[in-house]
C-alpha cells in the first residue's frame, strides 16, 4: 500500500504535492518523496519518515517546477531502506522518474530479463525500480532514439502490460515531455484523475484516492480504467488510450474495508457508504445467529470501524458508544515490523473509558482481524475495564491468505485465521463470542453503490489470485521474505542510503 500523486499545473506544484502527500499519509508511513520537473531538470527530495519530517523549508525551495510527482511508501517488496524511497529515477532514454503503488508478482523474472536482455542494472531490491526500468526499456524500443510522442508513450505502456504481472498504479514524469500515469489491466490498485481551472489554464492531477483531489481543490473527473494510460503534456493537454488487450476491473476489496480513507470514492463507490452498509449486513447476521445473546452496547475499535459499528448499532437498536480513546501519534499496528513492537504499540495507541465497559455486555466491532495482536489485547482491555461479557464482530471475513498485490499482510503462519475455526479464533483472542462478515455480503455492500463493479481481488479472504500467476512456490517465497524474522535481518536504513547527487547532474535539490 502506497500513495501516489502526479500534477501538471500552470504554477509551481511543490506545495500541492506536499499537501497531497499529507492527505495520503495513511497509505504509507515508511518514506516520502517529491520530484518536480523544471524544463530538462528533475528536482528531487526523498527519505524515510513521515511527510512532515522528510520535507523542510530548504527542501521545498529547491523543488521548483510546474509539474511533478510524489509518493508515500511502506515496504511490501524489498527492504525499508531510505535507498528504496520513491520516486525512482533513470537517465535513459529520456530521463524518467516513477512512483508506484502495488506489487509485481514476476519481479524476479523481470530482473533476470533486465540483466540478460535489456542490459539494465537494478540497484535495489524494490520491484518499483524494476517497473521503472521496464517502462524505460519499452520507451526506448518504441521511440528508437527519435523525438518522443504520445503514441510512443502509449505503445510503451502496452509493452509494460505485456511484461509485468501483478498490481500497479503508476505516475511517471518524462523530462521536458509530460506526465504519464497508468493502471494495471485488472485495476487492482486505485487511481483517479481530476482537474481544476486556474487563471492561466487547466491543471490536472492523478492520485491514489479522490480525497487528495478534494483537499487540493481539484474536481474528480473519473477513475483511470484498468489498463488505461493517461498522458498530460507540459502544456496541459490531456490524452488517454486503452493499452491492455483484455482489461477487467477487479478492484482490491480491502481498500473498502480498511486501506482507503472513508471520504474517498474508488471506482464509483463511496468508501464511507460501503462501510455503513457493511454494518447493516453484519447486523443482519447477528440477528440470525446471536438471538440468544444480550448485548448492552456497541463499541468500535477506532478509527476505520466506526461507520460499520454505528450502522450496526442502529440496525440492532443498541446504544453506540466510544469506548476507546486513540493516541493519534502511534502508527498502524499491522504494518509495524515486529510482533513485540506491535504488542507494545496497541497499549500505547488505545485506552479504554471505564464507565462504558463496567458491568456491561459489550460488542466490540473492528474492520478486520489480521494477526489478532490488536484484537486480543483490546478484548483484555475491555475485561480489565470491568466488562461482563466481551463479544467481538469483524466487519470483514477471516483473513486466511497473504496479499501479494501491495498490502503487507504476513505469512500464513502469522495470520490468526489460517488453519483455525471461528471458535478457535474466538478462544485465541479471548472473546466470549466472535462473528465474521460473510464475503458475499461484503461484496454486496460495495456493488450496491456501483452495480457495474462485479469482480474483486479478495485474495486475502478466499485465496483466489486474479492475475493467475500466483502458486504455492511463489507464496512460500514471499512469505519467507515478509516474515518478522527476515525483516529483523534487513540492513539498517543508514547503511544503504544513496546520494542522489551522484546519479545525475540533472538531479538537484536532493540530500
Amino acid at each position: 500500500m502506497c500513495g501516489i500523486i502526479g500534477i501538471v499545473g500552470k504554477n509551481p506544484v511543490n506545495q500541492l504535492l506536499y499537501d497531497g502527500l499529507l492527505v495520503l499519509q495513511h497509505r504509507g508511513q515508511d518514506a516520502a518523496g517529491i520530484v518536480t520537473c523544471d524544463g530538462n531538470t528533475f528536482n528531487m527530495h526523498k527519505n524515510n519518515g513521515l511527510v512532515k519530517d522528510v520535507f523542510q523549508t530548504r527542501h521545498m525551495r529547491s523543488l521548483v517546477g510546474n509539474a511533478g510527482i510524489a509518493h508515500v511508501r511502506y515496504p511490501t517488496a524489498g527492504s525499508s531502506s531510505a535507498a528504496e524511497a520513491q520516486p525512482f529515477y533513470v537517465n535513459s532514454p529520456f530521463g524518467i522518474v516513477l512512483g508506484h503503488n502495488g506489487n509485481l508478482t514476476n519481479s524476479e523474472q523481470l530482473k533476470s530479463e533486465m540483466f540478460r536482455q535489456d542490459l539494465r542494472h537494478i540497484n535495489t531490491t524494490s520491484d518499483s525500480e524494476v517497473l521503472l526500468n521496464v517502462l524505460a526499456h519499452e520507451i526506448e524500443k518504441t521511440s528508437r532514439n527519435a523525438l518522443l510522442n504520445t503514441d510512443m508513450a502509449f505503445d510503451a505502456v502496452a509493452g509494460v502490460h505485456r511484461r509485468c504481472k501483478g498490481a500497479y498504479a503508476v505516475v511517471a514524469m518524462i523530462a521536458n515531455f509530460g506526465l504519464l500515469a497508468f493502471r494495471d489491466p485488472h485495476g487492482i490498485r486505485p487511481l483517479v484523475i481530476g482537474k481544476q481551472d486556474s487563471d492561466k489554464g487547466v491543471e490536472y492531477i492523478v492520485a491514489s484516492e479522490s480525497v487528495a483531489l478534494d483537499v487540493l481543490g481539484f474536481k474528480l473527473m473519473r477513475d483511470v480504467a484498468p489498463g488505461e494510460a493517461i498522458f498530460i503534456d507540459m502544456d496541459g493537454n490531456l490524452f488517454s488510450r486503452q493499452c491492455a488487450e483484455a482489461p477487467k476491473l477487479t478492484s482490491c476489496i480491502f481498500e473498502y474495508v480498511y486501506l482507503a480513507r472513508p471520504d474517498s470514492v474508488i471506482d464509483g463507490v463511496s468508501v464511507y457508504q460501503t462501510r455503513l452498509d457493511m454494518g447493516v449486513s453484519l447486523a443482519e447476521k447477528i440477528k440470525r445467529e446471536w438471538s440468544d445473546k444480550q448485548i448492552d452496547v456497541v463499541i468500535p475499535i477506532p478509527d476505520t470501524s466506526r461507520p460499520s459499528a454505528l450502522q450496526l448499532g442502529i440496525a440492532l437498536n443498541l446504544d453506540y458508544r466510544e469506548g476507546f480513546i486513540k493516541n493519534r501519534y502511534i502508527g498502524r499496528t499491522f504494518i509495524m515490523p515486529g510482533q513485540a513492537l506491535r504488542k507494545k504499540s496497541v497499549r500505547q495507541k488505545l485506552n479504554p473509558i471505564g464507565i462504558e465497559f463496567k458491568g456491561k455486555n459489550v460488542l466490540l466491532v473492528d474492520d478486520s482481524i489480521v494477526r489478532g495482536t490488536t484484537s486480543q489485547q483490546i478484548v483484555q482491555m475491555a475485561r480489565d475495564a470491568g466488562a461482563n461479557k466481551v463479544y467481538f464482530a469483524s466487519a470483514a471475513p477471516p483473513v486466511r491468505f497473504p496479499n501479494v498485490y501491495g498490502i503487507d499482510m504476513p505469512s500464513r503462519e502469522e495470520l490468526l485465521a489460517t488453519g483455525r475455526t471461528d471458535e478457535e479464533i474466538c478462544q485465541e483472542i479471548g472473546a466470549d463470542a466472535l462473528i465474521y462478515q460473510d464475503l458475499e455480503a461484503l461484496k454486496q455492500s460495495i456493488t450496491k453503490s456501483n452495480p457495474h463493479l462485479t469482480s474483486f481481488d479478495s485474495s486475502c479472504f478466499d485465496g483466489v489470485y486474479v492475475t493467475g500467476d500466483v502458486d504455492a512456490a511463489y507464496l512460500n517465497r514471499i512469505e519467507a521474505a515478509r516474515s518478522d524474522v527476515n525483516k529483523k535481518q534487513r540492513p539498517p536504513n543508514s547503511s544503504t542510503q544513496l546520494d542522489l547527487n551522484l546519479l545525475s547532474t540533472d538531479m538537484v535539490g536532493a540530500d
